[in-house]
């Protein structure tokens, strides 16, 4: 595959992605929306790293890494945000962090992370394009 077909498989797998979280959202489904949001984000980080740096992307899930593998530069906020939400992927997976997931995952936690998920994306997706 060329550098811009990977890019765009990453670019056209996030957005099946993203469309999925906001249909977990809606159904009430926030452990697993919060687990899409990572995958949609960690999609795009890749978008990024291989547009600016390689094709041969890191095959890791650790959202800051790969962004700072990228080279993108970001603030404390992203760098805090990233690794919370890189938090997500484990969570949703692993029996022992799942309960006190489940507990955390609120409506309202949920709400406000897929924001800042869309926010983040939109942001990336501007990285990818210029």
């Amino acid at each position: 595959m060329t550098k811009d077909e990977i890019i765009k498989y990453w670019l056209d797998s996030s957005e099946v992605d993203f469309k999925a979280m906001e249909s977990l959202l809606i159904g009430g489904h926030y452990v697993w929306a919060l687990f899409v949001g990572h995958l949609v984000l960690e999609k795009l980080l890749k978008a990024c790293y291989v547009k600016h740096i390689d094709n041969k992307f890191p095959q890791i899930h650790h959202l800051l890494k790969i962004a700072e593998s990228a080279n993108l530069e970001l603030s404390e906020e992203q760098k805090n945000f990233l690794l919370e939400v890189t938090t997500f992927n484990l969570e949703a997976r692993y029996p022992d962090y799942k309960r006190r997931f489940y507990k955390k995952a609120t409506r309202e936690f949920s709400e406000c992370y897929i924001g800042k998920i869309k926010e983040f994306r939109q942001w990336l997706v501007r990285k990818i394009s210029s």
